[in-house]
């Protein structure tokens, strides 16, 4: 079967089976527990205090935002998560949850998560919010994952946007902080997913998603996450020397990095075989680790300064 076919078999009328867990699938938990997180770090770094009801307000609608952008992605790959063994088990390819009803459910949860930030915070967050769900939903999702190699290092700027969301919940405008982190999780992107991508390849190959290795090769790949990877480390140490973060995050943000980069270069160094395939899962599990100490140390800093005047 075509996946135009089966596009057309998935959109065809029938009964809903749909649970509570099949929605919550829906919203991709694992990806919206990470966003959540860095939404968290960014809307506690950022200066001045926020009343707690609009921060636990501001963190709930990017949360859900997150949760709407991960049911409209389903909702228009249902195609090729039927393909792929990875995504073969979620709610639409089972036949569990119907495309119309995804599609009314992310957007109804798309709608009142921008309203509700953009009402009760404010509008400069709101607006961001859902130009974050715009850009991950139509220009990764529609335009950029079936066309280019390049799908994951554009659409990377999606997923980065939370922390800065959340900083500008909390004082209603952008400074270089936010930036940061934006640029850490954007160059940590493509690393983490290419290194997915090694070895679920023959995944993204019968589904006709045109990720790096199957385009350029497994090879060119490997050069790929090692150059991305050195970059990334080199962000991600860059604002303790700036004098942005502390010395705390500056030693931990060394220490991951090396780990990072030296799985990076066992991932380049090993390309046959099972040495091969456990590089590349040992950096795709290792990057999730990276990406939440690195930012689990900088709520470590906040919590240093605010107890340091009671000990000293």
């Amino acid at each position: 079967m075509s996946i135009v076919e089966h596009h057309i078999d998935l959109a065809a009328p029938r009964i809903s089976e749909a649970g509570v867990a099949d929605y919550i699938a829906l919203l991709k938990p694992r990806v919206m527990s990470l966003v959540i997180f860095t939404a968290l770090v960014g809307l506690v770094i950022a200066p001045g205090h926020v009343h707690p009801v609009l921060a636990f307000t501001s963190i709930l609608c990017i949360g859900v935002g997150a949760g709407a952008s991960g049911a409209l992605n389903m909702w228009y790959e249902g195609d090729i998560d039927a393909l792929m063994s990875r995504t073969a088990n979620r709610p639409i390819p089972r036949g569990r949850v119907i495309g119309p009803e995804a599609l009314t459910f992310g957007m109804t949860l798309a709608f009142f998560s921008v309203m509700t930030l953009g009402i009760l915070v404010n509008w400069f967050a709101g607006g961001l919010l859902a130009f974050t769900i715009f850009f991950y939903v139509v220009v990764y999702t529609m335009l950029l994952k079936r066309w280019t190699a390049q799908n994951i290092v554009i659409g990377g700027a999606a997923g980065a946007l939370p922390p800065v969301v959340a900083w500008v919940a909390a004082t209603g405008s952008l400074s270089v902080e936010p930036i940061l982190l934006f640029l850490i999780i954007f160059f940590w992107t493509p690393p983490h997913f290419w290194a997915l991508a090694l070895f679920r390849n023959d995944d993204y190959a019968r589904a006709g998603v045109p990720m790096l290795p199957v385009v350029a090769g497994p090879d060119a790949t490997r050069l790929q996450i090692l150059l991305y990877t050195i970059v990334l480390v080199a962000i991600a140490f860059a604002p303790w020397p700036l004098g942005y973060f502390d010395a705390v995050y500056g030693v931990a943000s060394l220490i991951l990095g090396a780990g990072m980069l030296a799985l990076a270069i066992n991932v380049y160094r090993h390309r046959e075989g099972v040495e091969a395939s456990r590089a590349t899962k040992k950096l795709f599990t290792f990057s999730i680790f990276y990406l939440f100490a690195l930012f689990a140390t900088l709520l470590l800093e906040v919590v240093v300064r605010a107890i340091a005047p009671l000990i000293w």
